[in-house]
């Protein structure tokens, strides 16, 4: 059956694709979404399986203030009229030293706490906030503009105690970012603190990380199990090519990571190229185990983070069952265990059994109770996890921002270099805005060729 041509195609389901799609039928335009996988939600899909909810990723966001794109397309959706339906996450993190879980990681109690943060390191962790609040320039959005766009992580961390950088800043860049902080940008991982504010905003989704992703995705026109294989430029149309068939649109939004989207479109735009060819990505790879019982001894935060000196293969341990008590039949557990970057390459393509009883063996040192053998075990991988922001990179992102626009346009959290759902969804307003500029210039409307329609 022959389909119109439309005004649109998006590739990629994810958030960015989602939300970039919604917000343009929202103006009117006629768009497809084609997404190659079976379900929607990309890095923030929820497998329902074994009677849980078993979250890819570990999906937290802050309040309003701190992802307002993300909270108004909440709140658009009607996915906050239950406030039990987005809940806060309690005691979301901790910090792991001197053989135990310390608690109020990344929040102002954890500066009379400790959080695992001697009184000098306490003392440095203001002075950097300070330090940052007085730079004035750090925009999530924009992070090329800071005036700190030059320096590493670890470059931003130096001047202060060392137990900020070994306990509580590498172990939380690593674990949540998937970065080195030798090599990874400091102003996107500063305005993404700045901007978020404490661990105490935290937020999550009761039914499932891919929430806003499915709510999106039931008014709109997507196809699933559709992987696109190429994109081209052809009198004045796009043709989105597919072993499943040819679309043909007016315009094109590739809602996918930067390498893959280099690899689907030859963009003549130099600007363009330059910034797709620095955006490189870290892998992201997640242990998910469900348990009988919440396993005893097990830390009260839901995430502690396991700073490199304690273990150099595991980063991060996720108390799921912690995140929100419908994550998982009552009186079970469920537990996410994610590794290193280290861990990450070493792992990525071994066998899921070899994953599992890697990081489950070491898992016990942090969380005793954990079963030998856990009930039911998924390792989620991801090859293009997470976009890496390096200061070459930055270097970059201007000329990039102000490229011409065009025919296909890009959107994902790796197009302003930060790494979460909120930089997904608001490099999607991004995209919308550029694609609207092409379809409503005169000289930029061709007609469909007779016979254009498509299945």
């Amino acid at each position: 059956m022959s389909r119109p041509v439309p005004d649109v195609a998006v590739v990629g389901a994810g958030p960015a694709g989602l939300a970039a799609a919604y917000a343009l039928v929202r103006r009117g335009r006629t768009v497809r979404v084609l997404e190659a996988a079976g379900a929607v939600g990309g890095r923030m899909r929820t497998v329902r399986e074994h009677g849980c909810l078993i979250d890819t990723g570990a999906e937290m966001f802050p309040g309003r203030a701190g992802y307002p794109a993300t909270w108004e397309l909440i709140a658009d959706l009607g996915l906050d009229r239950d406030p039990a339906a987005v809940p806060n996450v309690r005691d979301a993190l901790a910090v792991w030293r001197g053989g135990r879980s310390r608690p109020n990681a990344g929040r102002p109690l954890g500066l009379v706490t400790g959080a695992g943060l001697g009184p000098r390191a306490r003392f440095d962790l203001v002075r950097l906030q300070v330090r940052l609040a007085r730079l004035g320039d750090l925009d999530p959005d924009r992070p090329e503009r800071a005036g700190i766009a030059a320096e590493t992580v670890a470059d931003l961390v130096r001047p202060y105690h060392p137990d900020l950088y070994d306990h509580l800043v590498h172990p939380l860049v690593s674990g949540f970012f998937g970065w080195d902080p030798g090599r990874s940008a400091a102003a996107p991982f500063a305005a993404h603190l700045a901007a978020c504010g404490g661990s105490h905003t935290w937020h999550t989704y009761r039914d499932g990380m891919d929430t806003l992703a499915r709510a999106l995705a039931g008014r709109l026109d997507v196809t699933t199990d559709h992987p696109v294989t190429r994109v081209t430029g052809e009198d004045g149309l796009v043709r989105v090519e597919s072993p499943r068939g040819t679309v043909i649109a007016r315009a094109v939004v590739l809602a996918v990571p930067a390498p893959v989207a280099a690899g689907l479109y030859d963009d003549p735009r130099p600007a363009a190229r330059e910034f797709l060819a620095a955006c490189g990505y870290t892998p992201m790879l997640r242990v998910s185990l469900v348990t009988d019982t919440p396993p005893e001894g097990e830390p009260r935060s839901f995430a502690t983070l396991i700073p490199e000196s304690e273990d150099s293969l595991l980063n991060v341990i996720t108390l799921d069952h912690r995140k929100h008590p419908g994550r998982v039949p009552r009186g079970r557990g469920l537990i996410s265990l994610i590794p290193s970057p280290r861990g990450c390459r070493e792992l990525l393509d071994a066998p899921g059994r070899t994953v599992a009883e890697r990081l489950l063996a070491r898992a016990r040192r942090f969380v005793p109770g954990l079963p030998a053998a856990p009930s039911h075990v998924r390792v989620h991988r991801f090859r293009h996890g997470l976009p890496e922001a390096t200061p070459a990179a930055l270097r970059l992102r201007g000329a990039f921002a102000r490229r011409p626009v065009a025919a296909v346009e890009y959107a994902g959290d790796w197009v302003p270099l930060r790494p979460c759902s909120e930089g997904a969804v608001s490099s999607a307003a991004l995209a919308v805005e550029r694609i609207q500029a092409h379809l409503s210039s005169p000289a930029r409307r061709p007609a469909v060729p007779a016979g254009e329609e498509q299945r």
